[in-house]
Formats: C-alpha cells, structure tokens, sequence
C-alpha cells in the first residue's frame, strides 16, 4: 500500500456527448507522452469513432465478465488494476451501479478502493447524476435519474474539470451521428436533447461548479489571511436594525441579488451595549422569517461600532454590497454626530454600499453612542465625571486662602481631565476641559468672579491650557483605545498560538476544542456536528443543551464541507467571528489528524492481520499437520493389522501412545489458538477471588513427564488474587515451554518457585536450556514466534497466550536470565487479603 492516497480528477459535463470521456483520454494521453504509467481501467466509447481512437495506444485493462440472468455482462476489473498498481487510472461512468454480487455496489466505490492504494484516478460524470441535483434533474427533463453519487464524493474531488458545450452545438454533433446511433438523433433531439433542457443542465453544472470554485476560494483566502473581499460572485449583506423600515431594505437587497444569478443575501443584527439592545425581538423574528422566504441567512453579531461590525461581517463574508437605510435621526443629529451609512461608506473601502430611503427616516428618536467603544455604564461614569471633576477639585483649591493659585489649579484641573479621559473617552474629557476652562476664568483668573480676563498672558495661559487639555485627552482615549485592542490582540494570539501547538503535536482533541472555544468566547455550549447519512451527528460538544443541528445554534461557521460548529450563548462581536473562523481552521486541521491517525491505524491492523494470518496458515501448514499424519498413520496401522490379524500386542500398545499423544498435542494447539482468539477479541472475563497457589500449581504441572518439573512452594503455600482457571492456564502454557527446551537441550529438572513480596506474590518458572538474547525477549511473547526453537509439536503461541492472559489477570509476566545459564519467566501476581 503506498503512503499517500491517491487524487481524483473528475470532468464534469451538462449531458452526454459534451465529450467528457474524449478529454479524459486527451489527458491521460498527454500524461503518457510525459511518461506516467497510465492505464485504462474502465471507457465507454459508446461505438464512437473518434473516442475509440483515443483509446488506441493506451494499456487497456482487460474486464472481468459476471453472469447475471443469464447473461453475460462486463465490469471493471478492480483487483486486476490494484495488481497492475499503476500510477493513473481511467475510470468512466463514475455513477454506475455495479452488476449485482460484485464486491460494491457503485462504481463510486470502486474508485475510493483504488485512491485507498495511492492510485491517482481520473473519472467523468453528468450532472445529472448528483445526488442533490435529482429532484430539479427529473423537473427539468422529466426522467428520473437512477444512477446516482452524493455530492461529497465530486466535492472533495482534488480537481474537477468542466466540459462545456454549447445546446446549439451539443444539438449538431447529435444530428451528425456522433453522440448515439442514427435511429435514435430524432427522438433524443425532440425529448431529452431540447435546447430548454439543455441550457438548464448547462445552468445547472455552471452554477453547482462556481459553488465549488466559491468554497476553494474561501479555503484560500482563510489559509492566508486574506481580510479585503475579492468580488467574485455577488453578495448582499442588509444591515437590519430591527426597526420598521427592516423588511423594506430586505426586500430591496433581494431584488439587487436576483439581478445576477447565483447570488447570496446575507442579514446581518448587531446587538450592541447601546439602544440596539432594546430592538423589537417580535421585528427581528419576523426579519429572520422574511430573510428566509427570500432565500438568504440570517446572521446576529455584537459590536459597540455598528458601522464597524457591520463592515467586519461584510469584509469576512467576502461581500460586494452592504444595503443600508438612511438614517431615521434629525437633521442636527445628523449633522454633528454623522450617520450610522456614512461611516460604513467611509470604512467599506472596496464593498459597495447602497443608501435605501424609507417611511422612517427622520421619525427615530432613540439617541444611539456609535462613536465610543465603551460600555454604557463607563460612558455614564464619564459624563457625570466631565462636571463633578472640575468642581470638585475647584471647591477644594477655593478651600486655601493663597492669592496665586491659577498654576497649580491648572495642573489638578488638567489631571482631572486625564481622569476623565480615562474612564469615559474622548468627549467626557473635551466637555472637562471646557468646564474647566470657565472655572480657571472665573475662580483663579484675575478679576476673579467675572468672565474677563485681564491680563493678556492669562488669557494664553487658559487658551493653551484647553489645547493642552484636548490634547492630552486625545491621547489617552487613543492610548487606552490601543491598550484594549492590543491586550484582545495579544490574547487571541496566545490562545491561537497555544491551539495551534497542540494541533501540530497531535495532542488535541475535538473535544478539547469545542471545549476551549467554549471559554473563550464565553458561550453556554459549543458543538461540533459532521453531516452523515442519515443527518447531522455530533462529534464532539461542550456545555449542557448543546446543538444537535446547524439551524439550533446561536453562531454557526463551517470547518469544512462535512462539519460546522455551532454556538450556543451570548451573539459573537464582529471582530469574533475572524477568530472563530481560525479555530474552525484548527479544527479541519484536528479532524484531518484523527483521519490519519485512524487510517494509520486500520493499516497497522491490517498489517497485523496479514502478518498473522500468514504464520497462522504457516503453522496450519506445518505443525498442524504433523499430529494429524501421526494420527493418520496410527489409525491406518491399527485398522490394517485387525484386518490382517497380524499386529501383536506391542506394536497396538505403541499405536495407541502415538494416538493419544497426537491427540494430546493437537488438543493443545487448538487450545491456544482459541485463547488466542479470545485474547484479540477481547472476551476473556477473569473472575477474580482469593486462591492458594496449592490449589492451582499442582493442576498447571499435571502431564508434564515424571521428573521433568520440580514444584518448590513454601508452606504454607502463598495466597494470590486471581482466576484459578486461568492462572493454570498460564504456568501451563510456561512450563510446557521450559520442559520442551530443557529436554532438547538434556538439562536439569524444571523448578517451579514462589516468593512473597508485601504487595505481590511471584511465580517463577527455571529452566537450564539455552536460555534467550536479551535483544530478542519482547518478541518471543508475539504470537507464532518460535525464534531459535525447532522442536515439533508448536505453533509459537503459548508465551503470547500466557502474557494475554496474565494481563487480564492484573498480573506482569517477563522474562529473566537464570543464573548459570538458562530462562526464568517470573509471573508476579497481586497478593490476595486471605491469610
């Protein structure tokens, strides 16, 4: 199996006879000139001349043949092409449905096997034959399309290729005889092949492909933070307020995107600290229900700017107009404080943007803080600390009887006005700075108590004073502006960096993400959902009442074409959904790992499996077959000397031995295979109780040949915790090795010992054969590994069949040198509480 999987090219035409098949064939034609390996695995040249001629000079696997009610039909040979292993395969017809019996039932399939062995594939297909196209296929025609894929399998495709014709066209190669045969032109001409069906097809492909083109795009722009729309397809974002004049600018963003085809409309609530709060909730449903019936999406994000969250949404949507009403403030609201469409104007830089008039206008009344980015309690705090502040300070300088005070009370004044500054912004500080302005005229200015200002440097003391204060205000406002935006800034960068690294290490999970999109965006539940079969499933989720489907959740954004997250909890400011769209992109990164993960895994238990079926059949070839010869034989020797009466009383007595220990022998190898067996497929279920090794020892040692085994056991003998049944199987399954070795190698007895340690009980197995490298321990307890040992009779199972089951048994198994040559295999064994 090569390392990579491998890429599926597919040409997509509008009908048949586009000349999909004749391009693929060009390709692998130009392919083949380059040199690839490029093969044919499956064409239907449909009796065409010119596509047959493609054909020639390009390798041709042949097709395997399948019965089916009584006759004979042609496949594609899949195992053939999977033995040949070239480097590209032609594959036409991608919605075929095999022949029933075949080893899948859509050539779809047949294609993911191929791409599984790292072949690249190229393939052709009509867009009738997508999954989602049918219902509008069979309105537009009026067949019924059988043969059918889901969109997934051309969506994901690595490049799709369109082949396009025009009806007009398409229509003249079918009058020439170069689509079907002659006495079939007039009928298709006149039914299937209308220039009406035609060019909707056409539509339908053009359209469907630009969807397609549309989500790389995104890919594309995301992967390298691209943040200015490219205009390629048109998009309508409304600006809804949740006023009256709500439906008017929706159905005016509608008709605008229903000028040009294919089109999205986008509705777009800010929430914010402000009036907006108060919005009419019965309006905004009825707003998202008319959004709806008008085909767009409905969209809620929170920003104390308006115009900038409005523009934010705009520019990550890759919009290329914003609609917005015209203002419902007066004349000297608007005159002064600007407009809510004149800063989206100022700041949409390429997205266009469409002032709509309404029945409102001029009729709003509700006084809305667009310029400040503070909270409403902060801007409250500023304005009372714009009057309080001078005053304060002013009634405490007024409390000393000193006759110069104006430098000093310019001095706390202008503090004052830093506090100001500090905690309500720009325009608090401004109105400061003029209150104490008056207050240093009045109070401190000679002659004090008037307005007048004697001395000409008073008057530029005061004067430079205001600039100074208006300054300096400026500049704390943008200085405290930048320190928010830099601590949000350094912030998501941390949380971004730290995801990111955790990605990269492989150490993440779904769950730990959804989870950590959880707390920093400050939701109530977060969901990860993949679309299956039958609907979306969730993946992974974070947070009691999560979201089962897209439409339940509060904030959606998709991770890629099968998954979305999706946020349950407080709306998302503007700047959010940028950061949201970057864990979505760590998120794709984290489900690509788990697919590799999940594939690297599936092939090293193939791996596995294929290397176990072969020592399997290995062994069945071999050591099984011993015992069943010897077996064979004793059978054969008995039936012929009873039927010739002549086999004496010894030679039947050697017979049966020879039975009985093929039969002996063979009852073991199955034995251990069936453990084996339950091992792997996990259904070993120890019970668990306090036993004397005295009740389980002597059983494991019995059959062993009569001195060949010393049992050496303290009394009274120790107390373990474990399965009796299955413990014997072990020191069985570890004496058996240690007497076979031991009596090829003609040395001593077999000693089994115990020894007690506070917390665990050790058995330990002594043999003085020769013994193992250490190099090669943990491979001896792999299952058929014999290494070194050539003695008849095993399968190389029983050290794997002990650990297994000693593992199941809570217990360790390994293996030791013994002093003076030879193999110690300690089990060790937790203690039992029973004296």
């Amino acid at each position: 199996m090569k390392d990579r999987r491998g890429r599926l090219t597919v040409y997509l035409g509008a009908s048949p006879g586009v000349g999909k098949t004749y391009a693929m064939l060009g390709e692998a034609r130009r392919r083949a000139d380059r040199g690839t390996d490029v093969v044919v695995g499956y064409v239907e040249t449909h009796d065409r001349a010119h596509t047959a001629e493609m054909v020639e000079g390009l390798e041709v696997v042949p097709r395997r043949t399948v019965d089916h009610r009584g006759t004979t039909l042609t496949e594609m040979d899949t195992d053939a092409i999977l033995a040949r292993a070239p480097a590209v395969v032609l594959v036409d017809e991608l919605a075929h449905t095999n022949v029933p019996g075949s080893r899948h039932a859509k050539r779809a399939a047949d294609v993911e096997e191929l791409r599984d062995a790292g072949i690249d594939v190229i393939t052709t297909i009509n867009i009738q034959h997508l999954e989602s196209l049918n219902d509008e296929v069979e309105r537009i025609t009026g067949v019924r399309q059988r043969e059918t894929v889901p969109d997934e399998v051309v969506r994901t495709a690595d490049q799709i290729q369109l082949v396009d014709m025009s009806p007009e066209a398409l229509r003249r190669r079918m009058a020439h005889g170069n689509i079907y045969r002659p006495d079939r032109v007039d009928a298709s001409l006149t039914s299937y092949f209308r220039v009406g069906n035609l060019t909707a097809l056409r539509e339908l492909a053009l359209l469907w492909l630009a969807d397609r083109v549309d989500d790389a795009l995104g890919d594309y722009r995301r992967a390298h933070d691209i943040d200015h729309p490219w205009p390629t397809k048109e998009r309508i974002v409304v600006a809804v307020t949740g006023g009256a004049e709500s439906e008017t600018l929706l159905r005016r963003g509608a008709r605008l995107a229903q000028r040009a085809a294919g089109s999205e409309l986008l509705a777009v609530h800010v929430i914010a600290a402000d009036g907006l709060r108060n919005a009419d909730e019965t309006r905004i449903s009825r707003s998202q229900q008319l959004v709806a019936s008008l085909g767009g999406t409905s969209h809620s994000v929170v920003g104390e700017d308006v115009a900038a969250a409005v523009v934010d949404f705009a520019t990550a949507a890759n919009a290329t107009m914003v609609v917005v009403g015209v203002s419902r403030h007066g004349r000297l609201r608007r005159l002064f404080a600007g407009t809510t469409g004149d800063r989206i104007a100022s700041l949409a830089g390429a997205v266009d943007v469409h002032l709509v008039t309404h029945d409102q206008v001029a009729r709003g009344t509700r006084r809305r803080s667009v310029l400040s980015p503070l909270s409403t309690g902060r801007q409250v705090a500023g304005w009372l600390a714009a009057v309080v502040m001078p005053v304060l300070l002013t009634s405490v300088l007024q409390a000393f009887q000193d006759t110069d005070q104006l430098p000093l009370a310019e001095m706390l004044l202008l503090a004052g006005t830093v506090v100001v500054a500090l905690v309500g912004g720009l325009l608090p500080a401004l109105v400061a700075a003029v209150v104490s302005f008056f207050a240093l005229n009045y109070f401190f200015t000679d002659p004090t108590g008037q307005l007048t200002v004697a001395e000409p440097a008073n008057l530029l003391a005061l004067l430079v004073y205001v600039a100074v204060a208006a300054g300096v205000a400026t500049v704390v406002d943008r200085a405290s502006r930048r320190a928010g935006d830099a601590l949000r800034a350094r912030t998501e960068a941390a949380t971004m960096s730290s995801l990111s690294r955790s990605v990269l290490t492989g150490q993440d999970t779904a769950e730990a993400i959804v989870e950590r999109v959880r707390e920093v965006f400050g939701q109530a539940s977060v969901s990860l959902l993949a679309q299956g079969p039958s609907g979306w499933e969730v993946v992974a989720h974070a947070g009691p009442d999560h979201a089962c489907a897209p439409d339940q959740g509060d904030t959606r954004v998709k991770v890629d074409d099968d998954h979305v997250i999706c946020l349950r909890g407080e709306p998302l400011r503007a700047t959010d959904q940028k950061v949201l769209e970057a864990f979505a992109v760590q998120t794709s990164l984290v489900l690509e790992y788990r697919r590799l993960r999940e594939r690297e895994q599936r092939a090293a238990a193939l791996e596995s499996a294929d290397a176990t079926s072969t020592a399997l059949l290995r062994a069945v070839s071999h050591d099984l077959r011993t015992p069943l010869a010897t077996m064979r034989a004793s059978v054969d020797g008995l039936v012929d000397g009873l039927v010739s009466g002549e086999l004496g009383a010894a030679d039947r007595t050697t017979l049966h031995e020879a039975l009985a220990s093929s039969t002996d022998q063979l009852e073991g190898l199955i034995d251990n295979l069936l453990d084996l067996s339950r091992l792997q497929s996990g259904l070993v279920r120890p019970v668990l109780r306090d036993r004397s090794l005295d009740e389980v020892l002597p059983l494991a040692l019995a059959g062993q040949p009569p001195g060949a085994v010393v049992l050496d056991v303290d009394e009274p003998a120790p107390v373990v915790h474990t399965d009796a049944g299955l413990l014997e199987r072990v020191v069985a399954n570890l004496v058996s090795n240690a007497v076979r070795v031991s009596a090829a190698t003609g040395g001593e007895p077999v000693r089994v010992l115990a020894h007690v340690l506070p917390e665990r009980v050790e058995v330990m197995v002594v043999d003085r054969g020769p013994g193992v490298p250490a190099e090669q321990r943990a491979a001896m307890f792999e299952p058929f590994q014999r290494l070194s040992d050539t003695t008849p009779g095993g399968l190389g199972l029983g050290l794997a069949v002990a650990r297994g089951l000693t593992e199941a048994l809570e217990g360790e198994l390994s293996a030791e040198d013994t002093p003076g040559g030879g193999l110690t295999m300690v089990l060790s064994l937790p203690r039992g509480s029973a004296p």
